[in-house]
């Protein structure tokens, strides 16, 4: 497998040295939509056996699981069973997966869903809510368990926050920071989501040097654009020469900007900007990150918990008790020991697919998918009794 990747990263670096104008470049794509249009049959029979593989992992219906059960000696028989939210409403931007992977989330959970789609997609969007209602009708189920809006003005969705309180019982928002913050300030309705994904990576005094090294590149560079990607490295004053300079040192060399306080700054010998309160706050979503020096473990805590957004929040240490109060005493939603906080992430999680992630204090939290997209009612039986 080395050697495989290894090729694989030569003959890039062979390809990248041959660079080609833009005729060649339409030339070849075009020629690519020609294979692909007279292949279809082919990639649809190798998409076959995905869509095979993906029905042997189908995910159970999570409603009407009895949770708990017990018996009372009052002579109650109690069980806590699993149940819809009710209706949700989901905004969304672009991408019209969305619809297909929510409504059917939704649906699967038992909950109806109201889908408002962005207008770059409106056409996509439409055609598979309208084949997803195709397919309730011919199971002789209300179609309206999936409804989509087909009208591309902007006061829809301001009239869905503000005034369908008794229609809609949570709203889940999936789109960029404008769009969500929107969304949390207008809203009459509960919502389930985030706004920002400032996560954090620190750095304990009883870090491992490669590990480190490996989690906080992979936490900051893998795909910076993700709310998953770690935007602030807090390191302990006692491990910056031993751990803290090679880390950053690796990130420059693959093109992070740092930006840090005067402690690392003093320290640093590479390019560094200096770092202002504002920083700690910053979601970048690019290759920038803020780096600040810490005296404990107790100040790394209060540092993430007055500027994180409970999003993903990682303890890099071979130290199972200092890793142990950090998940215990972080308000993140996710909360990680020796892990890359892009693992923030339904998939990885093993829940399928996800409406997104929850930073809300009550729940769902952190990835919510199939399961988290249920409530709970208490279901009591007994044989005549009442209560003196």
């Amino acid at each position: 497998m080395k050697n495989f990747l290894i090729k694989l990263g030569i003959n890039s670096k062979k390809a990248f040295f041959n660079q080609l104008d833009s005729k060649k470049k339409n030339k070849v794509l075009n020629d690519y939509l020609i294979m692909i249009q007279k292949n279809k049959k082919l990639i649809m029979n190798e998409n076959k056996k995905d869509i095979d593989n993906a029905y042997k992992k189908k995910l159970k219906d999570p409603t009407n699981i009895v949770l708990e059960k017990w018996k009372r000696p009052n002579g109650l028989n109690i069980s806590k069973v699993s149940i819809p939210l009710g209706v949700i409403g989901i905004i969304y931007e672009s991408r019209p997966n969305v619809t297909s992977d929510v409504a059917s989330l939704c649906f699967k959970s038992g909950n109806p869903v109201i889908l408002k789609g962005g207008s770059e997609a409106f056409n996509s969007n439409y055609i598979l809510a309208k084949l997803f209602r195709k397919s309730l009708r011919k199971n002789k189920v209300d179609e309206n368990y999936v409804q989509f809006i087909n009208v591309n003005k902007r006061t829809v969705v301001d009239f869905m926050l503000t005034k369908m309180e008794k229609f809609i019982d949570v709203i889940i928002p999936r789109g960029g920071k404008n769009l969500v913050k929107k969304v949390k300030n207008l809203s009459s309705i509960p919502m389930i989501g985030h706004l920002e994904g400032v996560c954090h990576c620190y750095v304990d005094k009883d870090a491992n040097l490669k590990v480190a090294k490996k989690i906080i590149h992979n936490s900051k560079l893998r795909n910076t654009a993700i709310c998953g990607a770690t935007e602030t490295i807090l390191i302990h004053e006692k491990t910056i020469k031993k751990i803290g300079i090679p880390i950053l040192e690796d990130l420059e060399k693959n093109g992070c900007k740092i930006i840090g306080d005067n402690k690392i700054r003093n320290l640093y010998k590479g390019r560094i900007q200096k770092a202002s309160n504002k920083d700690w706050s910053k979601e970048y979503l690019s290759p920038i990150v803020s780096v600040r020096i810490v005296k404990d473990l107790l100040e790394a805590i209060n540092h993430i918990n007055k500027y994180g957004t409970m999003h993903t929040d990682c303890i890099i240490t071979q130290n199972k008790k200092a890793a142990q109060k950090f998940l215990k005493d972080i308000k993140s939603s996710i909360a990680m020991h020796n892990t890359s906080t892009q693992f923030a992430d339904g998939g990885e999680f093993g829940f399928g697919g996800e409406v997104g992630i929850s930073t809300n204090t009550l729940p769902p939290r952190g990835p919510v998918g199939l399961n988290q997209l249920v409530s709970y009612k208490y279901k009591i039986t007994s044989a005549g009794k009442i209560r003196k």
